[in-house]
Parts: structure tokens; C-alpha cells; sequence
């Protein structure tokens, strides 16, 4: 099964399909566009097409699915953190009504939601450069990556994998997206700290455990 497909699956399966996502079909549109437009082997270079629709459009869906996973996971964290006071306040504004369980599920659905979604996005940027025989894909990535827009780089991602981790042992009944968290270790090239993380169809990920700003690793 195309990754195309497996993505769109999984978005309207998991209740996903309302959450910011990739556009693969308006993306693919515009790449076909472009070579149509353009009469060279290969993309030139400030193409009016890719410059301007393409590449923007990619940053503004990766914007939104950034965004909205750092909200949610902010407060799915504030939520199973809170004790005391604020646990109190939390009850009577009616925002702790989900049992631990349920947060429990809830972080793992929003911790494959960042993977696959950078998955998506890692795909789309590699068809973008065969198409083109180009590397401005990457470029494109690494672009994104100076701009902290990458939902890998997410300080929140990495704690809530660290959540799931520290909690592996919970008496939660087993779901099938948990068998994501069977396939994640810790590993170390030249002292960083990374974590790798095995999806469906045996696709691996790797995220970097080392903080953009203080440029120490997360505990995990």
C-alpha cells in the first residue's frame, strides 16, 4: 500500500481527519504542474511555481500541524501533571474529566500524529527532488529546521515519549497504536543522545534528544 494511501487511512481512522495535515493532493497537483510548465529536465532555479505555491503551501501545512500539536500536547501534559491546587482548579473548570487511561491513549494517538506526519512530509520533499532531480527538497528541510518548524524538533514531542516510556508498565488494555512504543530505544552517535522509533511497514524514525537552545539532551 502507497504511504499516500496508509497516511490518508490512518488520519480518518484515528479521528484525525479535523487535525491539521498534510495536503498530499494538492501538493502533488502543484509538482505536476510545475513540470508542466516548465520545459527543462530539471526545476530552475527561483521557479515561479515552486517558489511560490509549492514550498509555501508545505510550510504552512507543516505550521498548522506543529501548532496544533504542541497545544494539544501541552495541555494533555498540564493535565496529567497537575496535583494539588492546580489539580483542584483543573476539576472545576472541567478539563480533567478523562480518566488516566484515556490521557494515557490520547498521548500516544498525538505521538504517532507528529511521526506519521513527518513521515508525510519527509516523502512529499523526497518525490518533490526525484521529480526534479534536484536537492531543494532537502534544502527545503534544512531550511525548515533553522526555523524550528519541524515537529520532530518539539520539546513536547520528547516529553511525551518520555511519558510513555517512564509509564510503560501501565495496566492500560493494549491498542494496536501502542505497538509503536514496543519498537523505540535509545541510542548515541558521537555523544547525542537519539531516539528511533519503529512505525507501521517497518518505517523507522529518528529524533534528536538534543535541545536546540541549550544544546543538552532531554531526559528520557
Amino acid at each position: 500500500m502507497k504511504f499516500c494511501k496508509t497516511y490518508q487511512q490512518y488520519m480518518q481512522g484515528h479521528g484525525h481527519n479535523k487535525l491539521p495535515s498534510v495536503g498530499f493532493k494538492n501538493l502533488k497537483k502543484i509538482i505536476k504542474s510545475c513540470r508542466r510548465a516548465s520545459t527543462q529536465p530539471t526545476c530552475p532555479d527561483h521557479c515561479p511555481v515552486c517558489d511560490g505555491t509549492f514550498f509555501p503551501s508545505l510550510l504552512n501545512e507543516m505550521s498548522d500541524i506543529v501548532g496544533c500539536f504542541n497545544q494539544r500536547a501541552q495541555q494533555l501534559l498540564e493535565l496529567h501533571l497537575a496535583s494539588g491546587f492546580r489539580k483542584y482548579f483543573l476539576m472545576l473548570k472541567g478539563k480533567l474529566h478523562k480518566n488516566h487511561t484515556a490521557l494515557i491513549e490520547e498521548g500516544k494517538d498525538l505521538v504517532i500524529y507528529a511521526l506519521i506526519n513527518s513521515i508525510a512530509i519527509r516523502k512529499i520533499l523526497k518525490k518533490y527532488d526525484k521529480i526534479h532531480y534536484s536537492k531543494q527538497g532537502q534544502l527545503f528541510k534544512s531550511k525548515v529546521q533553522t526555523m524550528h518548524k519541524e515537529i520532530l524538533q518539539s520539546p513536547w514531542l520528547c516529553e511525551l515519549i518520555a511519558l510513555h516510556i517512564n509509564l510503560r508498565e501501565t495496566k492500560s488494555k493494549p491498542r494496536e497504536a501502542s505497538a509503536l512504543f514496543d519498537g523505540c530505544y535509545l541510542t548515541f552517535t558521537d555523544g547525542k543522545p537519539s531516539l528511533t522509533c519503529e512505525l507501521f511497514d517497518s518505517v523507522k524514525i529518528d529524533i534528536d534528544l538534543t535541545c536546540s537552545i541549550c544544546l543538552t539532551g532531554y531526559s528520557v
